[in-house]
């Protein structure tokens, strides 16, 4: 959950970009940090491992303004999409206040997401967190490939508790900032709700 930066009075909020291998996590990231102020983000840091990276940027959003007297950063992070990679999926999980699932619209890679999603809900089960009250979306990346299945087929096969979709074309920016932006308005919804309640 939020981390409370007391020094530099500022709530530190971590969104994982979830999928299988090659679905767009990496793609999105870099997106974002191409187009953010260089004053307003971090350094854009990859951890290899053998076949692919993890890789995270904090940023500081403007417009979003404050939560009581702090300010509010994010940390974005990708992990590894390969099944082998389970034990660095789930501790990139701990600490987890919102999660973007990057889907492969591809019809032969559906097996892949399917067993993305579950391998999801398993690590943050291991670690207590209730997939069904987390802020999630669901985006569907390669909308533009021929081999994309429909939407309406995806949806009933990816969504699992009503969570907002988008598509999305990571490669060309389309539905990257829109899911960003999402995530983060349900992520300060739901702390703003329990500091209220």
């Amino acid at each position: 959950m939020v981390f409370v930066n007391y020094l530099e009075k500022r709530l530190e909020f971590k969104i994982v970009y979830y999928g299988p291998g090659l679905s767009g996590k990496t793609t999105n990231l870099k997106y974002i940090y191409d187009k953010l102020d260089e004053k307003n983000r971090g350094p854009f840091t990859s951890i290899p491992t053998q076949t692919e990276r993890t890789l995270f940027f904090d940023f500081l959003p403007m417009g979003l303004g404050k939560i009581g007297n702090f300010d509010v950063k994010f940390s974005l992070y990708t992990v590894p999409g390969q099944v082998f990679y389970s034990a660095s999926r789930k501790l990139i999980l701990k600490g987890v206040d919102g999660i973007i699932f990057v889907a492969d619209s591809q019809e032969d890679r559906l097996e892949a997401n399917i067993e993305s999603i579950n391998d999801l809900i398993e690590n943050l089960s291991d670690y207590g967190i209730d997939f069904y009250t987390l802020p999630y979306i669901l985006q569907l990346n390669k909308r533009d490939l021929k081999t994309a299945l429909p939407v309406e087929t995806l949806i009933k096969e990816l969504r699992r508790k009503g969570e907002p979709v988008i598509e999305a074309i990571a490669v060309k920016g389309v539905g990257v900032f829109k899911s960003l932006k999402l995530i983060a308005k349900l992520v300060l919804k739901r702390v703003k709700n329990i500091h209220s309640s």
